[in-house]
């Protein structure tokens, strides 16, 4: 079995990028454009909310160390999917929660996981769950943001308990 994608938007990709960088079995992440009608937008066009899209990460990962169901339990967790067109201090359509799945088994797969998520929260869940059909990736300087800047991470940062509660990291040893 060879490598699989996921294509996931929960705020600012730049914090949603360098979360699931360090889960294990991951192998790619790329920052991006997706969900909108313009073919391969800026940052600038995006951000104006006339062209549909999210900011959303790409991701290539093993099935064979972590499943598609891991990965929407680290989606859920690095989020507020109760938020509508935001995500802390970003607003606007591009930061919108959303889940692409790349096929049917992910679309169920998503669904039955977002109706499990429901249960942590005290609103509904805005996440919009849709078909994949083109990813744009982001300029240059947006891509492992975190890495060539230097700068901490502000939002979307996943304490490693969490990443071991969901079974992506060894528990600690006694």
């Amino acid at each position: 079995m060879g490598p699989e994608k996921a294509t996931f938007g929960a705020g600012c990709f730049w914090g949603v990028e360098w979360v699931f960088r360090r889960v294990p079995g991951v192998v790619d992440v790329v920052s991006g454009y997706a969900g909108g009608h313009v073919p391969n937008p800026s940052y600038e066009l995006v951000c104006t909310g006339t062209t549909g899209h999210a900011e959303v990460v790409q991701i290539t990962f093993d099935p064979e160390r972590v499943s598609y169901e891991q990965l929407l339990e680290v989606f859920w967790a690095m989020h507020d999917p109760t938020q509508v067109n935001r995500q802390g201090p970003d607003v606007g359509t591009q930061y919108r929660s959303i889940i692409l799945t790349h096929s049917e088994e992910q679309r169920r797969t998503a669904e039955a996981s977002k109706a499990r998520a429901q249960a942590r929260f005290d609103r509904p869940i805005a996440t919009e769950i849709r078909p994949f059909e083109a990813f744009y990736p982001a300029e240059d300087h947006h891509q492992r943001y975190y890495e060539k800047t230097g700068k901490e991470p502000y939002c979307h940062v996943l304490p490693v308990e969490v990443l071991r509660e969901l079974g992506l990291l060894p528990t600690a040893s006694p």
